[in-house]
Parts: C-alpha cells; sequence; structure tokens
C-alpha cells in the first residue's frame, strides 16, 4: 500500500537521514538526464524531491501523487505543479512526457501492471522513464523506519523482466544509497564518502535502491505497402491529366 504523503513529505524535508536520501539519489539522476531543456518532465508517487533541478529549464514539470497516498502543494513557495490522480488514470494526454521518473510508486502499488500500462501510454516517441526502487538485497529495504522499507523490493533482474512484460526496453542502471539507514551522526557526516566509493565499486548490490533507466519499445508495422500493390496509375484520373481515354464502338448486329 501506498505510504500516506505526510510521511513521505516529513522523511524528506525534514530529518537528515532523508535529506542525504534525497541527495544521493538527485545525484545519481543527474548522471542519467542532466537537462531537460524545453521538455515536459513527470513524477509519479513521490518524485517531487527530485524534480527541482527541471523548474527552470523544463517546458513542464509535474508531479503526479496518487490518491492513496495523498497530495501535497509544490514546489513551496511557486505555483503549484502537484496533482492528485488516480493511480491508474493520469490527467495527462497520450504520448505527452518526455522524461518520467516514477520513485515510491510502483512498489507499493496493489496494481504494478496497470501502473506499468499508464507509463507506458503517456510516455512519447523517444521519451524515457527512469524507475527507482528498493535493491532487495540492499539494507534500506529492510528497515521500516524509511519509506524504503515499504512495498515490494526488487532485484534489477525482477525489475527489468518486469518493465520488458510492459513493453519497456531498459538502457541503464545505476544504484544508489550506499550507507547505512542509519541517524546517528557518523553515519550521516561519512554518507557522502560511502556514496563515492559506492559508485566506484558500482555495484547494485551494495545500493539500497536501483534506479533503471528504458525506453519505450515502438513497433514498425507489418505487412506489404499498399504503394506496391499499385504498379500503374489508375486511369480514371487519364482524362484530367489531359490523356484521351480509350475510345470503341458497341456493334448491336448478330453475329453468325
Amino acid at each position: 500500500m501506498h505510504l500516506d504523503v505526510r510521511d513521505l513529505r516529513n522523511f524528506y524535508y525534514r530529518t537528515q537521514l532523508g535529506r542525504v536520501a534525497q541527495r544521493a539519489i538527485r545525484d545519481q539522476l543527474g548522471v542519467f538526464w542532466p537537462e531537460a531543456r524545453a521538455q515536459t518532465v513527470a513524477g509519479f508517487g513521490f518524485a517531487a524531491p527530485l524534480l527541482r533541478p527541471y523548474l527552470e529549464q523544463a517546458r513542464r514539470v509535474v508531479a503526479l501523487m496518487p490518491g492513496p497516498q495523498g497530495v501535497m502543494p509544490w514546489p513551496a513557495g511557486e505555483a503549484n505543479l502537484s496533482v492528485l490522480c488516480e493511480e491508474t488514470r493520469w490527467p495527462l494526454a497520450t504520448g505527452a512526457v518526455d522524461k518520467l521518473i516514477v520513485l515510491h510508486g510502483l512498489e507499493t502499488s496493489e496494481r504494478p501492471s496497470d501502473v506499468l500500462e499508464e507509463c507506458a501510454r503517456v510516455l512519447g516517441p523517444g521519451g524515457h522513464a527512469l524507475f527507482i526502487v528498493p535493491n532487495r538485497s540492499g539494507l534500506w529495504a529492510r528497515r521500516d523506519r524509511t519509506p524504503f522499507g515499504y512495498g515490494r523490493p526488487y532485484s534489477l533482474f525482477q525489475l527489468e523482466a518486469q518493465l520488458r512484460r510492459h513493453g519497456f526496453t531498459p538502457e541503464r542502471h545505476l544504484a544508489a544509497l550506499y550507507s547505512p539507514p542509519s541517524e546517528r551522526r557518523f553515519w550521516v557526516r561519512t554518507a557522502p564518502m560511502w556514496e563515492k566509493t559506492g559508485r566506484s565499486v558500482t555495484s547494485v548490490f551494495a545500493g539500497g535502491v536501483l534506479m533503471v533507466e528504458v525506453s519505450k519499445q515502438v513497433h514498425m508495422p507489418t505487412g506489404t505497402p499498399v504503394s506496391s500493390l499499385v504498379r500503374t496509375p489508375l486511369q480514371v484520373l487519364d482524362p484530367v491529366r489531359g490523356t484521351e481515354p480509350v475510345r470503341g464502338r458497341v456493334s448491336n448486329a448478330p453475329s453468325g
């Protein structure tokens, strides 16, 4: 089930551990998508902490928050860009999104397949989506004092297999949250060092979250083009082109 938006807000914006998580994931997001000029960027679940870097450059930014979770105004002090929606029916046109971020939206849903179908619907040609989920083998999925301890954790194989079944092609993957999920001062202060060390090792097994970038599969139409079957132009258009029509004479005389 989805977490309450107040718990998510309090974790990411009002705790040291939440700010550590926000910074670590956002830094890795910058590796995938350093910019989004003149593009439409959407987030589903509780992706608001990751969307702020795109506010000034994107054509449009929207934070979609599912009904069971609840919604909060975002960004603070500015015109609201957050929307409360059904988790499987988003108020976006088909193919309208260039970049989609899903955080705390897949692993906590009771209808993950329907969520993925909606992700595929709104993603436009050439668009990319980034799915961020708790790592089954990481420490963060084992502690329910953080949002990553709720819902269904994934292994990289499980996540990529599920994404392929819904028409997505995995392009790249990274991990984040290599520091322990502890609020003790030592671990909080040394978190940047652990993140740097983890990125140099590039091990998806040690990270607390998995981040998988995908593109949407676009199948080419099959069959024989109609134009290849019409080998000569229709003669009904010949008079228009100035060509004399075929003239003949009908005889009514009996044959014999």
